[in-house]
């Protein structure tokens, strides 16, 4: 009986100590699973991960825009068609151009007429170049186009540059070019009698330099200026006076008339359609004669 008492109290101490093992055991286990609840989960494994562990990334690991970006990139800037010039000093001066305008390009007709000797309208007088033409009433714009040099393309490819040495009346329309047979002849047959046509205004390289012819009759009281071998269009002449700058009226001839003789053999400031000014002083009253003044415009 003794022995079988203490068999029985052996086997219920094995069974207690047995039980508070597992206890701790499972409270052990129950503690890290709490510790890694807690955790961030953006936490990284630092110390036994072995080569299977995940680094997970943190928040600040996206990159980041330097102060001096744009997260909107700025439009390229694109130039102008046309180059630096002169701004106009005072109201006097001339808009810079009329309807013919630089960097634009454009579309009409073209016909043919006979030059004769090369002048016309404009009353440049005669020329042995008679790649020459005459511009229709509207765009002429009271002489605006005297003297511009145009660049005229066929619609089959074929180009030439003539000069405006004329004005074209009614019907010719806007937009329409009469050139010369010599200039016609080289961008189809003169049988097709109507070509289509794009033109632009060019800024050739031109050799010489401008030069100033006062009217037949001219006098210090009345006079009419000319402006002639001008690589670009004149848009405005103007004579000095005691009071600024004057400009003068343009005539369909293509003279800047002085009716009452104020800067006549003075001065003169010629603006061209890109607004560069040219200041020429010590021109006299001359009439009819070609006086160089040793300036030109700016090739464009």
């Amino acid at each position: 009986m003794g022995l079988l008492v203490v068999g029985v109290l052996a086997c219920l101490a094995l069974t207690v100590l047995t039980g508070s093992g597992t206890s701790a055991g499972r409270a052990a286990d129950a503690s890290a699973a709490g510790a890694r609840a807690a955790a961030p989960s953006g936490a990284g494994s630092v110390a036994g991960g072995g080569a299977g562990a995940t680094v997970q990334p943190t928040a600040s690991a996206s990159p980041t825009v330097p102060d001096s970006a744009s997260a909107t990139p700025s439009p390229a800037v694109t130039p102008t068609a046309s180059a630096t010039s002169t701004a106009p000093a005072s109201a006097s001066a001339a808009a810079p151009a009329g309807r013919i305008r630089p960097a634009v390009s454009y579309r009409g007709v073209a016909t043919a007429y006979a030059a004769g000797d090369g002048s016309g309208s404009c009353l440049y007088g005669a020329s042995d170049d008679l790649m020459v033409a005459a511009m229709n009433v509207t765009d002429y714009e009271s002489a605006k186009a005297c003297g511009a040099y145009v660049l005229v393309r066929a619609a089959g490819g074929a180009a030439i540059t003539v000069r405006i040495v004329n004005e074209c009346p009614s019907p010719c329309a806007p937009g329409q070019l009469d050139l010369s047979r010599q200039a016609f002849a080289k961008l189809a047959d003169p049988s097709v009698g109507r070509l289509p046509i794009t033109w632009s205004l060019l800024s050739p390289d031109l050799p010489g330099t401008i030069a100033v012819r006062y009217k037949a009759g001219s006098t210090k009281w009345w006079c009419g200026i000319q402006v002639t071998g001008h690589r670009n269009p004149v848009a405005a002449l103007e004579v000095r006076t005691a009071d600024g700058w004057r400009r003068l009226p343009r005539t369909d001839y293509n003279y800047f008339l002085s009716a009452d003789g104020t800067g006549c053999g003075g001065a003169l400031r010629i603006t061209d359609v890109y607004g560069e000014r040219l200041t020429v002083d010590g021109i006299a009253v001359r009439p009819d004669v070609s006086q160089p003044t040793g300036v030109q415009f700016a090739r464009h």
